[in-house]
């Protein structure tokens, strides 16, 4: 009998979300939803399981935790790419990553919720509504402004097509697109700095690594418009995070959402939640009940098809 965990599950729905049924008369589960403190923590409550199931890059699995859980055997994460594990560590110890499918556009639906969100003021207006007030701001269309994105994989050419919906022209960067490649989805390639000085709104869909580490940074920021507005879906080290509280405090920038931090969940004291026109969320880009039914079956799937001798998706360095 193998023991199984289910890492970061916050809403505890994972579960009820895939059948389960197939691996439980042989197999304990235990899920954990909550997540942990620190290294020891993580080490202490992982150490007893074969198979461990993550959420995303909820949970960093380095080579110092691999090292502390001698009985791992499979570690599956949802979606095809986590850069919270050592690829190279998991091999090193025998252990086999696998991940799953999932699809991509409900990032890009939140990264348009976001954007009408700061647009149209939703947040403050609600909760003057709560408090008996009526009609404190003025919003702005999104049709006619200017969509900027950091980016044009997967995710970028999912926004490509909501802003033609929003009647937004598009430009973008990343350090491969070409103008073809861009022209082709309906954008168009324009250099980093253009980028930043003409867009109205710009939304980041990047991968995180060494190349876009601190790619927002103070000079880019200086670019913006005044009454632009920045929306990071990504992933949060991209965007240089003392940089945009400076640039919101001092009024330089219009606005900023983000859904991704440095670190995460984000402490309850940390000070971004007390900045100016800055819109925080809870890393909700892939959190819909669609995306999780097919994060937990592939996870299931993913599970027999190792106990079967056959991993599926294996994740390679």
């Amino acid at each position: 009998m193998a023991r199984i965990a289910i890492l970061d599950d916050y809403q505890r729905v994972a579960l009820k979300l895939a059948d389960w049924s197939g691996l439980t008369p042989d197999h304990q589960i235990e899920v954990f939803a909550a997540p942990f403190a620190n290294l020891d923590a993580t080490a202490e409550a992982l150490a007893p399981f074969e198979i461990v199931c993550a959420m995303r890059e909820r949970t960093e699995f380095s080579r110092a935790l691999f090292d502390r859980l001698p009985n791992l055997k499979l570690l599956v994460t949802t979606g095809l790419r986590n850069a919270a594990i050592d690829l190279d560590a998991a091999a090193a110890r025998g252990v086999v990553v696998s991940g799953t499918t999932g699809p991509g556009h409900a990032t890009a639906e939140l990264a348009i919720g976001l954007m009408l969100a700061l647009s149209r003021n939703i947040v403050p207006e609600a909760l003057a509504m709560r408090q008996g007030g009526w009609q404190t701001t003025v919003g702005r269309d999104l049709r006619g402004r200017t969509l900027g994105l950091l980016g044009l994989g997967k995710l970028g050419t999912e926004m490509t097509g909501f802003a033609r919906a929003f009647g937004m022209p598009v430009l973008a960067w990343s350090q491969n697109l070409t103008s073809e490649a861009a022209a082709k989805v309906g954008a168009i390639r324009v250099e980093k700095a253009e980028l930043f000085q003409r867009a109205d709104i710009i939304s980041i869909h990047m991968k995180l690594s060494e190349r876009s580490t601190g790619l927002v940074g103070a000079a880019e920021l200086a670019l913006m418009k005044a009454d632009a507005l920045l929306v990071n879906t990504s992933r949060g080290p991209i965007v240089d995070t003392a940089a945009l509280v400076a640039a919101l405090t001092a009024g330089r920038i219009a606005g900023a959402a983000l859904d991704v931090y440095d670190h995460e969940p984000l402490p309850p004291n940390d000070p971004l939640r007390s900045v100016p026109r800055l819109l925080l969320t809870p890393h909700l880009g892939y959190v819909t009940e669609e995306t999780y039914r097919i994060f937990y079956r592939g996870t299931v799937t993913a599970i027999a098809a190792w106990l079967a001798g056959q991993p599926v998706h294996v994740l390679r360095a």
